[in-house]
């Protein structure tokens, strides 16, 4: 039987669901060009405006000139460079933690810590609303998996009652699409009452949250003995490229011997380490970022209430508008489109079924003017939807 692939994406067209990549035709920023059309974003993760930030670009050529353009090889092989090792040595005191191992991207080093610390005959348990990157750790790990209501510990100790095994509590720290935070202390006390680990993937936390952007475990306190393993991005609020896990140095160890996405791919070009250093450096010392951002985050929410938008609970950088219906998130992003401004309709599977709405993400390069063009034109928008359809 031959596929149908056809009938495949005839189903999802039909369904509103049908994702088609836009064409970025300028670096990152508030101000883009997109297919051609000049638009005021709101839609990336460069939360802390570092993507295009010219010390980093800077820093990035320098390390071309000295390191070359590409690692070359594995890490265990011969393409651990120097910026490799000066950058995990950083990210280890940044997060407080003996050390850190750098991985290629995100997914990777969701996927290699999940199934280098658990397997068959032990169990991993995860937020329902995770990314899908450790979803599929969870699956492919080949331990007993299980889901917990989101951000639910009273359903985690549920679960835990049923694990088996070594077992792996597997959290977002800020869940990206809904732009809330993991109640970490509870969470915490759950899974060492059950002798579990605690995993938190602080994607879009890192940078955001914590006196020093250091994140999620920084913003509620806590230590190696709470959160076991901290999974950070650098393709976000970094504005770089990249991922790491942090903990311990038998975690680490562990991961160098038993992480098969670690071991068996190139390492990153260590210019790319260069310029991730110098973001670091930026993220640590220029706080007027963080509070810049958090005066947009407070103007857009005051903002958004007024119109009469149904926000969600977020005080990140991740701001989502509930639509509900696909077709009509896709109708109103349009619309803002037409108005010169990009908000993307984040639709299922990304989301659940009933739950589309508009991510809207704000950046520490926004201006308040910026922010309030985008409140002025859903304030036009909204009320043009169908009576139905809002």
């Amino acid at each position: 039987m031959a596929f149908n692939l056809s009938a495949r994406l005839a189903e999802r067209r039909a369904a509103d669901l049908y994702r088609q990549r836009p064409l970025l035709e300028t670096p990152q920023g508030p101000l883009v060009v997109v297919d051609g059309q000049p638009l005021l974003a709101f839609c990336n993760n460069d939360y802390l405006g570092l993507a295009n930030h010219p010390e980093v670009i800077a820093a990035w050529r320098a390390g071309a000139e000295r390191w070359g353009v590409g690692g070359g090889a594995s890490h265990l092989v011969i393409g651990h460079s120097g910026p490799h090792h000066a950058l995990e040595e950083a990210l280890a005191d940044l997060t407080g933690r003996p050390r850190a191992l750098l991985f290629s991207t995100g997914y990777m080093a969701n996927l290699g810590a999940v199934t280098a610390l658990v397997g068959q005959g032990d169990t991993v348990l995860e937020d329902r609303l995770n990314h899908a990157s450790l979803l599929d750790a969870g699956l492919l790990s080949g331990a007993r998996f299980n889901r917990y209501l989101h951000n639910d510990a009273a359903s985690l100790e549920n679960r835990l009652e049923k694990a088996v095994g070594n077992t792996l509590v597997v959290t977002d720290g800020v869940f990206s699409m809904d732009g809330d935070i993991a109640d970490l202390p509870a969470l915490a006390r759950a899974a060492k009452a059950k002798g579990a680990w605690l995993m938190v993937d602080d994607a879009h936390g890192f940078g955001p949250l914590g006196n020093n952007g250091a994140g999620i475990v920084e913003h509620f306190g806590l230590g190696c003995d709470d959160v076991q393993v901290l999974v950070g991005t650098l393709g976000k609020a970094f504005g770089t490229a990249g991922a790491f896990v942090a903990g311990s140095e038998e975690l680490v160890e562990s991961m160098i011997q038993f992480a098969r996405p670690y071991i068996y791919t190139t390492s990153q070009p260590p210019a790319l380490a260069c310029a991730t250093l110098k973001s670091l450096e930026l993220l640590r010392s220029e706080h007027w970022r963080r509070e810049h951002l958090d005066a947009l985050i407070r103007q857009f929410r005051q903002g958004a209430e007024q119109i009469g938008l149904q926000l969600m609970d977020s005080f990140t950088p991740i701001q989502p508008i509930l639509i509900g219906d696909a077709g009509r998130a896709v109708k109103l992003s349009q619309m803002l489109r037409e108005r010169g401004l990009m908000v993307t309709a984040i639709r299922p599977p990304t989301v659940p079924a009933g739950s589309a709405r508009l991510r809207v993400t704000l950046s520490a390069a926004h201006s308040e003017a910026q922010v309030q063009l985008l409140l002025n034109a859903l304030a036009d928008c909204y009320p043009l939807l169908e009576p139905s359809d809002a």
